[in-house]
């Protein structure tokens, strides 16, 4: 159960934006009095799930079949595109999330009036984007020392309590500080990025075959213990943050590389909101000391 830990974090972190994109379009919908056209939403993400679910299975099959040097190529250019994406939804989660409400609702309003096949782009929309950023993610984590069957299982055990996290924010959100949630989660996330900026450098390294002891020579060789390959903590640490029991130099430089400046831009982001929300509570005059 160890090393499924890195595909249940991220499916439980892309599955709750779905679900509360999904909450807050049903609610919207609910509050306007047209809770008939729910099944348009569904068949909309229904449809999202579908074309995603294949194109993970295609991506995984493609991989499977290549073996040394284009294994190691596609490996790489797969990890580095699972660190960009990764990073850039991270952030634009941290920044976007506030007005992700309002904005949705102006979409959907838009749709509406258009036409109600309309309502399903929408909601095929914006399931899939987060889907296909999903299976990028799982491919990454499966090449990371995770099984296949191992990637599934955790991802299943995501995608359910993404769910339950869901039904509870349509039925009241406000109770939830999904704040706090996106901010630690982002943080762990932020871990795995490094973990799989430093396997593309370790694949590519392999790639050029790049063999110079200043590059390749491992920083330290862990061969017993619970930090060993085959150990349920190595699995652990391997499949979330890209731990190995051997990584040469680069490896090492690359994974630094990537979470010291990427780390604190997201620390210095996540401190600023902190203080621009106090600040905020703070300058707001209430207009009264009794709410109706």
């Amino acid at each position: 159960m160890a090393c499924m830990g890195s595909s249940l974090l991220i499916t439980l972190r892309e599955g709750l934006e779905i679900s509360l994109v999904l909450a807050i379009i049903l609610g919207y919908l609910a509050k306007s009095g047209r809770t008939g056209y729910f099944h348009r939403i569904w068949l909309g993400s229904g449809l999202a799930v579908l074309v995603c679910t294949l194109t993970g299975i295609a991506f995984h099959v493609a991989v499977g079949e290549f073996e040394g040097k284009s294994e190691q190529f596609i490996e790489g250019t797969l990890a580095f595109s699972a660190v960009a994406v990764l990073t850039w939804m991270i952030f634009w989660m941290r920044s976007h999330a506030r007005g992700i409400k309002a904005d949705l609702q102006d979409k959907l309003s838009s749709a509406i009036d258009r036409s109600q096949w309309a309502l399903v782009a929408v909601a095929f929309v914006a399931v899939a984007r987060e889907g296909f950023e999903t299976v990028l993610f799982l491919v990454g984590a499966e090449n990371q020392g995770t099984s296949g069957a191992q990637v599934v299982i955790g991802g299943l055990i995501g995608l359910a309590v993404a769910a339950v996290l869901g039904l509870l924010i349509y039925r009241g959100g406000r109770h939830i500080d999904l704040g706090k949630f996106f901010a630690w989660t982002g943080g762990l996330l932020l871990l795995f990025a490094a973990g799989l900026f430093a396997k593309g450098v370790h694949e590519f390294r392999e790639f050029l075959e790049i063999e110079s002891s200043a590059i390749a020579k491992p920083v330290w060789e862990i061969t017993s213990g619970p930090l060993a390959e085959g150990h349920d903590v190595h699995n652990f640490l391997n499949g979330l943050f890209g731990w190995s029991p051997s990584p040469e130099r680069i490896r090492v430089v690359a994974y630094f590389a990537y979470l010291i400046p990427i780390g604190w831009l997201y620390l210095r982001d996540m401190v600023s909101g902190v203080r621009g929300a106090s600040k905020d509570k703070s300058t707001a005059a209430p207009s009264s000391p009794v709410r109706a």
